[in-house]
């Protein structure tokens, strides 16, 4: 089944495949010619997903799914949030600008607990020639560390420490991320949803 992932971004591409298995043709933005700047204007991760999946549905024809990822820590009131990859002012996907400004803000606050959240929109052609939509979410809890741990990753990776373990997302590596992730649990229900479609 062919299907575009509305993303660019190499990391979240080898990461859905890898996910997905070679039962599944993923293919990127720049794969079907899209290399304009989709809208993020949403308030929630949920809106996103949605933007981002409605546009190349309806600009270029496709099958396609949209995710948005969130980064919430509760001392800081749900914050990075659906604001995670512009964290730090002036930034887009500035990881090193948007990690130290989170470090900074927790301080030596005691309540480190996270978790991140992934939405995935899905948007299909039905028998009925019209798009239907379908979204899916995962979430995994953990804490933010004092100091960035580990190389593997990225985003907030190197602070993510999952619940049941001792290590960073960035120290854990791909493998175990990609069994325990957010976006992993979010893409096993999207996976287990078009194998039966």
């Amino acid at each position: 089944m062919k299907i575009v992932f509305a993303t660019n971004n190499v990391h979240k591409l080898e990461e859905i495949r890898e996910i997905l298995g070679p039962s599944f043709e993923i293919v990127s933005l720049s794969d079907i010619g899209c290399h304009e700047d989709i809208p993020e204007t949403g308030d929630t991760i949920e809106e996103n997903a949605h933007q981002k999946a409605a546009y190349i549905a309806e600009k270029y024809d496709h099958d396609c799914f949209a995710d948005d990822t969130g980064l919430e820590v509760f001392a800081l009131n749900g914050e990075p949030g659906v604001h995670s990859a512009r964290y730090a002012e002036g930034t887009d996907h500035d990881s090193e600008a948007n990690m130290a400004k989170l470090l900074r803000k927790l301080g030596n606050n005691n309540n480190r607990d996270a978790r991140f959240r992934t939405c995935i929109s899905l948007i299909q052609k039905g028998t009925d020639g019209k798009y239907h939509e379908v979204q899916f979410e995962g979430e995994v809890r953990g804490h933010i560390a004092t100091e960035k741990h580990g190389t593997e990753g990225f985003g907030y990776d190197p602070i993510f420490v999952p619940d049941g373990y001792d290590k960073s997302f960035a120290e854990l590596g791909e493998e175990v991320k990609n069994k325990i992730s957010h976006r992993a649990r979010a893409v096993k229900k999207l996976a287990d949803y078009l194998k039966k479609a």
